[in-house]
């Protein structure tokens, strides 16, 4: 995309690529249980599928619910620097918040983030819309709170990009309830996308909803 995106992308995946390992050999428990030490991130290949799809939506104010270390954060205030528009990004921690913010810094994007620091949902909440794509990859366990929140504020045919609908398994329980709500709201249309870690794309549309 540009050179001092491309840097910052390498040092992420070389993180990623030294973290592999250290993963493979933990339980699904361990591994949940110490979860905020990794990247943990949705991958190159979803990362540029979501910068695509924010950029032919032409979105002007995106939301990140889960900014973790930043890596999915790198491609959607780059897709925000194309449209013009903005990114709204929210984590608990701000530990991994600050390191995010030195990635995208250095990447020159920084500046078209707006950073905000807290309870996920308490932040939402406080959040005018209208939204016109939102990355849910938060814990999961709060999809549904925050798809409850997020849906009164989308902009018409505006997108909800849900990761980690396939994997891990522990998390599975979560993700079906997830597919579930999506499914039983008459203004979302939704697919299950097999990339990543599984997607699940959901459009508003609130005309598909009771006249």
């Amino acid at each position: 995309m540009d050179t001092a995106f491309d840097t910052v992308l390498a040092r992420y995946n070389g993180r990623a690529i030294e973290e592999e390992g250290r993963l493979r050999q933990l339980t699904p428990q361990t591994m949940l249980a110490s979860r905020d030490d990794y990247l943990m991130h949705v991958g190159e290949e979803v990362g540029r599928f979501l910068h695509a799809l924010a950029v032919a939506r032409k979105a002007k104010r995106i939301v990140e619910l889960g900014t973790s270390y930043g890596y999915s954060t790198l491609f959607l205030a780059h897709a925000a620097r194309k449209t013009g528009g903005k990114l709204i990004t929210l984590e608990l921690s701000a530990d991994k918040q600050a390191y995010a913010r030195a990635q995208l810094e250095e990447a020159g994007l920084a500046g078209h983030v707006e950073w905000l620091q807290g309870d996920a949902v308490e932040l939402l909440s406080g959040l005018e819309g209208p939204f016109d794509f939102v990355l849910l990859d938060l814990w999961k366990e709060l999809y549904i709170p925050c798809l409850d929140l997020c849906v009164p504020r989308m902009e018409e045919g505006g997108i909800i990009a849900a990761d980690n609908i396939l994997f891990p398994e522990i998390v599975r329980p979560d993700a079906q309830a997830y597919r579930a709500a999506v499914r039983a709201r008459p203004d979302l249309q939704s697919t299950l996308l097999p990339i990543g870690q599984g997607i699940e794309l959901s459009t508003y549309w609130p005309a598909a909803g009771p006249a």
